[in-house]
């Protein structure tokens, strides 16, 4: 059988549930999944202190907030992020270029200011929930992968290390821009797994073929019967490919 410890470091635990939930769920299935994925839900309600929680546990945070802001907001939240020492922090790559440097910059000062290596932004291109006819409802031209990649490219440009885009753009980012941009993929759904709300999902194996660097799972996990068993097939899948 293929180990699934070198697969630890490419998965993320969606923990989008009550704190107390989230951290036995994550002491569960730590020895396959690398990083706890803090979302709007979780901060909103505890703010740092899930955070915190997340890395007694030995957790690398993923605090994924999204901003989108103008540019002197947006840095200093970034800073703010910086100074709790998480690994990746996500921001809207359509909040323009002045406002993803804007991040980079506060990231790095706030990181540095307590000590703690910088986190990877993370620019999120097109939400994987979002259908074409959704992308272009908000008037984004073209088909949600050539929408994603604009995006992408932009971020690039403004200095972002990492992307959030859904496996199937995963690909193209790779050809387009090569090896350098850090790949994080959601929407992943295991063979047979029910896609929720989203709506470009795809496999771990697929996802880890296409060039994707770090894969997220959330509801697979936690609404298992057994979440552990389903962690370790994920992360024998993500080994396997």
């Amino acid at each position: 059988m293929t180990d699934a410890s070198p697969a630890r470091e490419r998965l993320a635990l969606a923990a989008d549930l009550p704190l107390d939930e989230g951290l036995r769920l994550y002491a569960q299935v730590a020895p396959h999944v690398g990083y706890a994925k803090v979302g709007l839900s979780l901060f909103v309600e505890h703010g740092p202190a899930a955070v915190a929680a997340f890395q007694k546990l030995g957790a690398r945070i993923f605090l994924d907030l999204k901003l989108h802001d103008i540019p002197n907001t947006v840095e200093l939240a970034a800073a703010r992020a910086g100074a709790l020492g998480v690994s990746l922090l996500t921001v809207h790559a359509a909040g323009g270029e002045p406002m993803l440097r804007a991040a980079v910059k506060g990231a790095r000062a706030g990181a540095q200011a307590q000590g703690h290596a910088p986190p990877r932004i993370l620019a999120v291109t097109v939400l994987t929930s979002m259908s074409a006819e959704d992308v272009a409802d908000v008037g984004l031209s073209g088909a949600p992968e050539q929408a994603a990649l604009r995006l992408a490219r932009l971020a690039m440009r403004a200095g972002v290390e990492g992307l959030v885009c859904s496996p199937r753009e995963a690909e193209s980012f790779r050809r387009e821009l090569g090896t350098a941009p850090f790949l994080c993929t959601p929407g992943i759904r295991p063979a047979g797994a029910a896609l929720g709300d989203q709506s470009r999902a795809e496999t771990p194996a697929f996802a880890v073929r296409a060039g994707a660097d770090l894969l997220v799972v959330g509801r697979p996990i936690h609404t298992a019967a057994q979440p552990v068993d389903a962690a370790r097939a994920i992360a024998l899948e993500v080994s396997s490919a």
